[in-house]
């Protein structure tokens, strides 16, 4: 066990994708800065995970739609890294996970709804990569979970398609931007986990339509974030884990 550990912020990390990204992190040997906005309890839960393991966790609120929140997060890491330097070594991973996916009509969807999804799923990102990168002299890599959806056309969720397309092209933005000391690249998967906003007959006839004909694991997804993480020649990419979904 090694004496002190990088620190790797993880958002929306309480629950689903970004909780097991935060588990795989902690398995690889980082320290966790665990976000969450109104999940709080499940995100307490994650953190008791992953010190179980042996590896520090810290909690962070945030409505990551208000950007002098994102300025208050980074603050408190700030503080969380000087108050423990001899635990932690440096910040040196984000993983941009939080985010939401509202079903609406792409012809009467209102301009407040176009833009809270906007504001969360692609403003956020932009604005924590720019605190992150000042952050890591010593380099690091930012991850952005985008979607397959950012490939499609799905006309019953106009907002999350769009900020997820613009989460690819910012990805490689920042990418070129960040080089060489800080790498860029995003994961997007496929059919993983069913959410309310899908009916269950809806998610069968899609699962059924897949070359591989199955949801992904959870660490089907996350072992991608681990390649991420040694393969430090990779950077601006995209990596799609979604059984095929794209072939469609």
């Amino acid at each position: 066990m090694p004496e002190s550990f990088p620190l790797a912020l993880v958002t929306g990390a309480a629950h689903r994708l970004g909780k097991a990204f935060a588990l795989s992190l902690a398995r690889q040997g980082y320290a966790l800065a665990l976000h969450y906005n109104s999940s709080g309890a499940e995100a307490s839960a994650a953190a008791d995970e992953i010190r179980a393991l042996g590896f520090p966790a810290f909690l962070f609120q945030a409505d990551l739609a208000q950007e002098s929140q994102i300025h208050s997060l980074f603050e408190s890491i700030d503080d969380t890294l000087a108050h423990h330097s001899a635990l932690l070594s440096r910040f040196s991973v984000l993983v941009n996970s939080a985010a939401i996916m509202p079903r609406a009509d792409a012809r009467t969807i209102s301009a407040n709804d176009f833009d809270a999804a906007l504001d969360l799923n692609l403003r956020a990102p932009f604005l924590l990569a720019q605190r992150a990168y000042r952050r890591m002299e010593a380099g690091g890599l930012i991850v952005n979970i985008s979607d397959i959806a950012a490939q499609k056309t799905w006309t019953g969720f106009p907002a999350y398609t769009v900020s997820k397309a613009g989460l690819e092209a910012l990805t490689k933005i920042q990418a070129r931007a960040f080089a060489p000391k800080v790498r860029v690249n995003a994961i997007a998967p496929g059919l993983v986990l069913t959410s309310g906003n899908l009916p269950s007959e809806e998610w069968e006839r899609l699962v059924k339509r897949l070359p591989i004909p199955r949801p992904a694991s959870l660490g089907e997804i996350t072992s991608t974030l681990e390649f991420l993480l040694k393969n430090e020649y990779i950077t601006g990419q995209t990596i799609v884990v979604d059984g095929g979904y794209s072939l469609l």
